[in-house]
């Protein structure tokens, strides 16, 4: 599947919904940013591995980094050196898992 790089306006229309569902997206060298809390490292690795296994089945994987309880993400389409609708697929499904994991 090709990927559909966003325009500006539609980068700021991506992150105002992230943002409905879970707060905290902006944008960051060209990049959709986010730090994930949890409530501890096992939960913030359930993440990881949750979201992995989406990426993976995607073939579109993030930049990311875990301290502890906090997973910084980052998300662009390299081949585009922009943001795509791929970003936009996982970074919504990132907050699916994070949603889903804040309530166990």
């Amino acid at each position: 599947m090709s990927a559909k790089a966003y325009n500006p306006n539609e980068i700021q229309a991506l992150i105002e919904t992230l943002n409905t569902v879970h707060n905290g997206w902006y944008v960051e060298q060209g990049k959709i940013t986010k730090q994930f809390l949890f409530k501890d490292f096992n939960t913030a690795f359930g993440f990881m591995t949750l979201c992995a296994l989406y990426a993976e089945k995607i073939n579109h994987h993030p930049e990311w980094f875990n301290v502890y309880n906090k997973v910084n993400v980052q998300l662009m389409t390299h081949d585009l050196s922009g943001i795509s609708d791929k970003d936009a697929d996982l970074a919504k499904q990132m907050n699916l898992y994070a949603n889903m994991l804040a309530k166990e």
